[in-house]
């Protein structure tokens, strides 16, 4: 049993910056290959962003890549997601998944992840 908490969602202005957080409980976070996701109202949950176990391999959406970064510490059990040049599209839901004892790399599909947090939200006004 993997418990993931996400953090550091919340109000920002067009163009500003946040970063979330996802602290996992266990003692084998180092094992997870993890990702962040997020899923507007009406539509299907997507990959944001993603990283391998060891940090080496990470995905970006095309929709995010050059204004959000994922990256983790495995002393501290925890992942990011940097978010800059914030845009209004970006405002939904975010979550931290976790795929345990993965040897792939980044991995992006929702199916292939085992455990969830419970979402942070994200509000960018225009």
């Amino acid at each position: 049993q993997v418990q993931l908490v996400e953090s550091g969602g919340g109000l920002v202005q067009a163009g500003g910056s946040l970063r979330l957080s996802c602290a996992a409980s266990g003692r084998t976070f180092s094992s997870h290959a993890m990702g962040w996701f997020r899923q507007a109202p009406g539509k299907e949950r997507e990959c944001v962003a993603a990283i391998s176990r060891g940090g080496i391999s990470t995905y970006h959406a095309g929709s995010v890549k050059g204004r959000f970064t994922i990256s983790r510490d495995n002393a501290k059990n925890t992942v990011y997601l940097q978010m800059n040049s914030l845009k209004p599209e970006d405002t939904t839901v975010y979550y931290c998944a976790a795929r345990l004892y993965s040897l792939s790399g980044a991995v992006t599909g929702v199916g292939e992840y085992d455990y969830w947090g419970q979402g942070t939200q994200v509000t960018v006004s225009s």
